[in-house]
């Protein structure tokens, strides 16, 4: 295989779309407004990306991915993912993230604290702000210290966190509200 190819799939909260190359998974997108708006999404990260059957580890990583979204506690933090272009930052902090467990939480500084940068919060903010794996690299189990919910860059935004932390039991969703 050769390029980037994507395919869609159903979840429960709607269908979404993975996107592979040789390396492994390159983008995961939530479900958007439209399929339409989501091909065009990703097509406009990958232009030359063309719709494909997924091999078996990307046929893996789905079924892990629909799984988790039904309410199963799946870890997906074996599934390749091709970092090709990502900051060596993004990178350690993507891992610290892919290491938090289904219905658990931490904070933007409890992240940078790991990372042996304590200050550097925003920042990790920003890395997750730009994070290419949603639910692969769980971004939405990253929240704000003061007890709000922190931003979330995939389609429905702070909506979608919250229903992807209420999916996974999240005790922090229970107290969570959106503003």
């Amino acid at each position: 295989m050769t390029g980037i190819e994507f395919a869609f799939f159903d979840t429960a909260i709607g269908r979404s779309l993975v996107a592979w190359g040789d390396r492994g998974i390159v983008a995961v997108q939530l479900p958007g407004v439209s399929e339409s708006r989501t091909r065009a999404r990703i097509l406009g990260l990958f232009p030359e990306a063309r719709e494909g059957s997924p091999p078996a580890g990307v046929e893996s990583a789905i079924a892990g991915i629909a799984a988790l979204l039904r309410g199963e506690e799946i870890d997906l933090s074996d599934i390749a993912l091709d970092m090709t272009g990502v900051p060596d930052f993004h990178r350690r902090v993507y891992a610290v993230a892919r290491a938090i467990p289904a219905g658990r939480t931490l904070t933007y500084g409890e992240i940078a604290q790991r990372l042996g940068e304590p200050s550097a919060a925003r920042e990790v903010g920003q890395a997750l702000g730009e994070n290419p794996f949603p639910i692969i690299v769980p971004c939405h189990r990253v929240l704000a210290a003061n007890g709000k919910l922190g931003g979330f860059s995939a389609p429905g935004g702070t909506t979608t966190k919250l229903k992807l932390l209420r999916i996974e039991g999240a005790e922090a969703a229970a107290q969570l509200e959106l503003f």
